[in-house]
């Protein structure tokens, strides 16, 4: 290969996925990922399992990952890693293994934003949203509108003030006893049930903010009280309470996703993140698209969830603005935008 290209390995490791990824000249190459299942036990993600996993897995991962590409490593422009957000254990091993490397290498560092790149993943495929444009970010951790004016300006615009949409999702699925992880397991049943069945109270916040602890604490107080008259209950309508919660929480997302595009003025519009897989977000979102006009941007699934290839497509970016950092980085678990 020519020595102008650009060549970036890329690593994530922000919760329990480790991933690595290839990009040269911007096009991602592959996105090797591991998954832990550990943590099916536990029915959530336990920090210290997942940082263990994480050293267990980053080799063989980054070794597949260039491999696949018939890349050396001598080969390589640069290093990217995640820095933030995320569980600090499990970023400490994708940087302290991304500091070292780069230092071996004698190869430029670059830090990424595991947010910001959710919404650079769209730029991996076509088709791509055309600047300025809105996207809905949503995951287990975080439920952001950003607006987003070139590939490195980006502002966040309404967020939620409490828990993640995801959060909500996987906590609902806990309560009804659905395993993990339990967000799309809930899905799967939601789409076999009524959405219209059960009403659950929206939280109204202002502007374009976002509450999601409230509905939480309204499904278990309503099931608490249908299992004292009916021990059968959520046996009995297990697809219904699914699609009705389901419903709620689509919903409040979608209504200020609106207001924000009338707002801006903007009908480019896009979602992010592991909860942008949900097929009723999805479908929901295709019918406001219809609606108001909108052109509607989803990544592939492999690139919603937490990967490495939308690290590498971050990274990109940063490498042509020389946005590199030194070896005196560490991880940031609360990074922000």
């Amino acid at each position: 290969m020519p020595s102008s290209e650009i060549k970036i390995l890329a690593i994530e490791s922000s919760c329990d996925e480790t991933s690595a990824a290839i990009a040269v000249n911007g096009k991602v190459l592959n996105n090797i990922i591991a998954t832990q299942s550990v943590h099916e036990n536990y029915g959530g993600v336990v920090p210290e399992l997942a940082s263990r996993a994480h050293q267990q897995n980053i080799v063989p991962v980054v070794d597949e990952a260039l491999k696949n590409a018939a890349i050396s490593k001598d080969d390589l422009s640069a290093i990217a890693f995640t820095r933030g957000p995320g569980l600090m254990g499990a970023l400490l091993v994708g940087t302290s293994f991304a500091k070292s490397m780069a230092l071996a290498l004698n190869v430029p560092l670059i830090e990424v934003n595991h947010m910001q790149a959710h919404i650079l993943a769209h730029f991996i495929e076509d088709p791509k949203p055309n600047f300025p444009f809105l996207c809905l970010t949503v995951s287990g951790g975080h439920t952001q509108i950003v607006l987003v004016e070139d590939f490195l300006k980006m502002e966040v615009i309404g967020e939620t003030k409490d828990d993640a949409v995801g959060e909500a999702f996987d906590k609902t699925a806990k309560m009804l006893g659905l395993g993990y992880p339990g967000g799309p397991i809930l899905d799967k049943m939601a789409q076999k049930g009524d959405p219209l069945k059960f009403k659950f109270p929206e939280t109204e916040m202002p502007g374009l903010s976002y509450s999601f602890s409230g509905i939480k604490t309204a499904v278990l107080y309503f099931l608490r009280d249908e299992l004292k008259k009916n021990e059968d209950f959520i046996k009995e309508n297990m697809n219904d309470i699914c699609a009705s919660v389901q419903h709620t929480l689509i919903q409040m997302l979608m209504q200020k996703l609106r207001k924000a595009s009338r707002q801006y003025k903007i009908k480019e519009i896009a979602i992010a993140g592991g909860v942008s897989a949900n097929s009723g977000l999805r479908n929901t979102l295709h019918t406001m698209a219809e609606q108001e006009r909108w052109n509607v941007y989803i990544p592939s699934f492999e690139y919603c969830t937490d990967n490495a290839g939308m690290i590498a497509m971050a990274a990109h970016f940063k490498y042509l603005q020389k946005e590199f950092v030194d070896q005196s980085v560490s991880a940031l678990p609360r990074m922000k935008f």
